[in-house]
Formats: structure tokens, sequence, C-alpha cells
């Protein structure tokens, strides 16, 4: 990624996801528009969870732990593009397909986003080369609940994603453990 972050051009959507406008990704953050999104769960070959600490110079939620990579769309660009050059960009990954696992929509008081979540199955090596993921780990489930009562997570991605889609190769949680 070359240039201000900023400056890049995002397309603005509707309820339905139909586009109806392009800005620069700063007017879309200062005006909270609704955009796109892709968010890739990578999970490893044993079922854990890759997560990570987002880079303090993030524009929104900067320093939060997060349960998925990924980010904006770029304007023109499908969810499917932007799933795997957040791959490349943020963790180093270029040889793995994201199979997309369901579609939501997440809006506060900071962001209003429509979500593609993908998933890969992958055990690394990871890059960090562009600088917006600071520190990573793996986590099992018990680990993700420690981890989320201690640090600050970024709130779209706790929405969105489900034990089911976090963990997809374990049992389901037990209601009696909650």
């Amino acid at each position: 990624m070359s240039g201000d972050p900023g400056d890049e051009l995002v397309d603005i959507v509707d309820g339905d996801d139909e586009v109806v406008g392009t800005v620069t990704r700063s007017r879309m953050r200062r005006e909270r528009l609704r955009h796109r999104t892709a968010f890739i769960v990578i999970s490893s070959t044993d079922g854990r969870l890759l997560v990570h600490r987002r880079s303090e110079d993030k524009d929104v939620w900067p320093g939060r732990w997060d349960l998925a990579v990924g980010g904006v769309v770029g304007s023109g660009e499908s969810y499917e593009q932007a799933a795997r050059r957040e791959l490349a960009e943020e963790v180093g990954v270029t040889d793995a397909e994201p199979h997309e696992v369901t579609v939501g929509r997440y809006a506060d008081d900071d962001v209003d986003l429509v979500a593609h979540v993908f998933r890969i199955v992958h055990d690394g090596p990871f890059r960090f080369a562009d600088g917006e993921v600071v520190e990573a780990r793996w986590v099992d489930r018990p680990g993700l609940d420690a981890l989320v009562a201690e640090a600050a997570f970024v709130p779209d991605s706790l929405a969105l994603l489900t034990d089911e889609i976090r963990f997809p190769f374990s049992p389901p949680r037990d209601p009696q453990e909650r």
C-alpha cells in the first residue's frame, strides 16, 4: 500500500449492499458512512484461532485485539479480492484461498459496515510487513475467553464472529460452562 490510507477510495453502500457513492476512506471514517469490509478468520490445523493486536496507527480502534485480519474493501474491489489482498498485506499469506462463511452487518458510534467473513486454515509462517499488526498469538477457546476478559477487542469482530466461526473444528461450547 502506498500513500496515505485516508486517500484510498471506498464504495459507500445502502442497506441492500448496493453502491450509492464513492468517497475517500478519511471521509467515510469522518462521516461514519456504511461501507464494505472483508474479515478473514485464520484457524490452525489443530483448531486454534489466530488473534492479533492492531497498530496504534490504525484509523479506528488502534491498539485493540482482533479476531480476524481484514479491512475495508476498496472501491470497485470484490469482497473476495479484498480478502486475498488483506491476507497478503497483513499476514503475508498468498498460498491460501479464503472461503466465505457468513455475511453480517455491524454499526456503532464508530463504524457502519457490511462484512463478508472468510476463513482459511493455515499454520504460518506469517509476516507482518505492513505494520498494521504489532502482535499475534494462537489461542484455543479458553485462551480466547481469558484474553477477552483482560484486553480490549474491536467490537465488530466480537459481535459478528460467533463461536462456531471462531472455532469451527471443536465441539460446541457447553451452555453450563458460561
